[in-house]
């Protein structure tokens, strides 16, 4: 489902689940520097608030069903309820309830993030964790970097096959059944866990002070070690504090601009990369870089969407618009399920302009749902003006997603 961002009316990305859900039970817990978050919220308020989001997504969730039946939902739902069995922490409820949860819906723009009050708590600190970065793919583990410096038992290179006898493959499984993905296509998730495999370990299967690995090194021989969690030190969580918010200080606007959009051209080709679709003033980017890329008679155009999540969508129709041969549409269907977010206007954020925009934009058709009619009728015509007719290679991976 696709619907105009400029309203901001992606409803898929309305449930994005604690933006409105950890507010019904963190209301209490001040953003100040009092955050504590080892404190323990009682059963019944969980599980309170557990039914009200069952509740929002059953009623107004548009993809609940597409990829996981009602009946293996439910199944889900009852399962995550009966898992609430004793008062929790923010970190335990969202990692124990809520991860394997949103992951079976199988939305992409549906997860769980943990609450503001925790994100200003961990910002500038580092917690012990499993050592090893690892690159994953399929049910391969290779070691990129050992946080524990002075350990050198396992090294850059080596293939992990067991990590406390749990096998590599079924350790990528069940890491994969707390994350979001978009249907079956998992790649994003060989990448997420390639970025930040300590933290994945460490929320699913908990902290331990020594792990049993089993690997092989490059020769393929099979050897295991017995190595220690990472435990960072007060000072090397201080001096990188420094250090980041150095760096923080020294980037200019256009360095970030730079960070957001670029373009790069040299005799053979132009280069673009855009790596989301949010900020950084791209409807004017993308008209000067078409124009710069005219005159100087550029026929390759090299466009790089790594990293792209996604956003809005008027943007990536502005940027398809001067690659099109022909008139193109972006949804052959948008819709809601229903005509505004009541009862739930409390527990959802920007309510009113998205209540305003459903009564405005949606009709109700035969199917019962409430249709944007722009969306599905309307039919976007190639840019004449600066049109770029050579040769387009468009660079993508798991990353790349929604608008993108």
């Amino acid at each position: 489902m696709i619907l105009n961002q400029k309203m901001k009316m992606d409803i898929c990305k309305i449930y994005r689940i604690l933006s409105f859900f950890l507010l019904t039970f963190l209301v209490s817990c001040s953003v100040s520097k009092n955050y504590n978050p080892n404190k323990k919220y009682p059963r019944e308020q969980l599980q309170h608030d557990y039914t009200l989001l069952r509740n929002i997504l059953e009623e107004k969730h548009p993809s609940l069903y597409w990829y996981t039946p009602k009946d293996s939902m439910d199944l889900y739902f009852d399962r995550g309820y009966e898992s609430i069995a004793d008062s929790m922490t923010e970190l335990q409820f969202g990692w124990t309830v809520l991860a394997p949860l949103t992951s079976a819906i199988r939305c992409g723009h549906t997860g769980f993030s943990m609450s503001k009050d925790w994100d200003k708590f961990i910002m500038y600190r580092r917690i012990p964790s499993f050592p090893l970065y690892v690159k994953v793919w399929n049910d391969t583990m290779m070691v990129m970097a050992n946080l524990n410096r002075k350990d050198t038992a396992i090294k850059r290179g080596d293939f992990i096959t067991a990590i406390n006898g749990i096998k590599s493959a079924e350790m990528i499984n069940t890491m994969f059944n707390y994350m979001p993905a978009d249907g079956y296509a998992e790649n994003v998730n060989y990448i997420r866990l390639s970025s930040s495999f300590p933290y994945f370990h460490r929320n699913v299967y908990g902290l331990f002070q020594h792990y049993f690995v089993q690997y092989s090194d490059s020769s393929g021989n099979q050897k295991s070690a017995l190595i220690p969690y990472f435990a960072p030190s007060p000072d090397s969580v201080k001096k990188e504090k420094r250090e980041e918010k150095l760096i923080e200080r020294k980037i200019t606007h256009q360095e970030k601009q730079e960070n957001i959009r670029s373009l790069k051209i040299d005799s053979a080709f132009a280069l673009m990369t855009i790596n989301r679709f949010i900020t950084g003033n791209l409807g004017s980017f993308i008209r000067r870089s078409f124009r710069e890329i005219r005159k100087n008679q550029t026929e390759n155009l090299v466009i790089d969407l790594r990293t792209n999540g996604g956003g809005n969508i008027d943007k990536s129709v502005l940027l398809a618009r001067y690659l099109a041969k022909t008139g193109f549409k972006v949804a052959d269907s948008a819709y809601s399920k229903s005509k505004n977010f009541k009862p739930f206007d409390r527990n959802i954020s920007k309510t009113c302009e998205n209540n305003l925009g459903l009564t405005v934009l949606t009709k109700k058709r035969s199917d019962g749902k409430y249709h944007f009619g722009f969306w599905e009728r309307r039919s976007f015509k190639p840019k004449k003006k600066n049109h770029f007719n050579g040769n387009v290679y468009v660079l993508i991976n798991g990353l790349t997603f929604s608008a993108s």
